[in-house]
Formats: structure tokens, C-alpha cells, sequence
């Protein structure tokens, strides 16, 4: 949808994911990266297992360290693809922001919107999105 309409479309999803999980195997790392598509998650908080002392999975047989750190950068990367195609859609679109900081505020999705000119924190602005800044939508 363009210009200031909401609906369905405008819905994002993020997760919270561990790659390189003790038991994890490519074909299970690979259909993690193929769910995070299919599902369409905006969104990935990812970080490679590391073992707790004292836990069940401490015990476990281990995976190289090496190993759960590639499969955790390969799924920011995903990630990072994922929110770059959202951040443009987003482009000449205009949204209500709350603003946080003044700077800086949220759409109602919680994509960051970064402002040149201060803004009252609080507030809901609505603002057209000119680009992006990063990871973040430029207003």
C-alpha cells in the first residue's frame, strides 16, 4: 500500500534465532535460513550458541566454534537483506512517527525513523520517509 494506508502488507515479524546449536546440522541450519524467508521476518536477533555451565547442552557434543559463528553471519546477512527490502518499500510513503528521541522516532511497525531537524519527543508526527540511513528510514 502507498502514501498513509495501513493494512496487512504493512504487518513485520522479527525472531530471535540461534545458529549453531550443539545438535544443529547444515541441512537444519539451511532450513532455519529458508523458514526466515518463507515467514518474511523483517527482523533477526541472531547470535551463535555458546554453552552455559552447568546446562544439559554444555554437555553435548560440541560444534567448532568457527562453525556456529558462519551460520550466525550468514543469517544477519539474510537478516540484513530482509530489512533493506523493508526499508524501501517503505520510501515516499507517509507514516505516523512516534518520536523517542529528537531525533529519532518509530512507525507503527517499530522501523526506526531518523530526523534531520529535532522533533518533540512524544509526539506522533506524520512524516513522508525520503530514503534510508543505514538501518534505519531517513525523513
Amino acid at each position: 500500500m502507498r502514501g498513509g494506508a495501513r493494512g496487512p502488507a504493512d504487518v513485520v515479524f522479527g525472531a530471535d534465532l540461534i545458529a549453531g546449536f550443539r545438535t544443529e546440522t547444515e541441512a537444519m541450519f539451511e532450513n532455519t535460513l529458508r523458514l526466515a524467508e518463507e515467514c518474511g521476518l523483517t527482523y533477526l536477533h541472531v547470535f551463535p550458541f555458546s554453552p552455559r555451565k552447568g546446562t544439559p547442552a554444555a554437555r553435548m557434543p560440541q560444534l567448532p566454534r568457527a562453525v556456529a559463528k558462519a551460520r550466525a553471519a550468514r543469517l544477519r546477512a539474510a537478516g540484513d537483506m530482509r530489512l533493506a527490502d523493508h526499508l524501501a518499500r517503505q520510501q515516499g510513503r507517509t507514516l505516523p512517527v512516534l518520536i523517542e528521541t529528537p531525533h529519532l522516532g518509530r512507525t507503527p511497525d517499530f522501523t526506526e525513523v531518523a530526523f534531520a531537524e529535532d522533533q518533540p519527543e512524544g509526539a506522533i508526527v506524520t512524516t513522508r520517509i525520503a530514503g534510508r540511513d543505514g538501518a534505519r528510514l531517513a525523513a
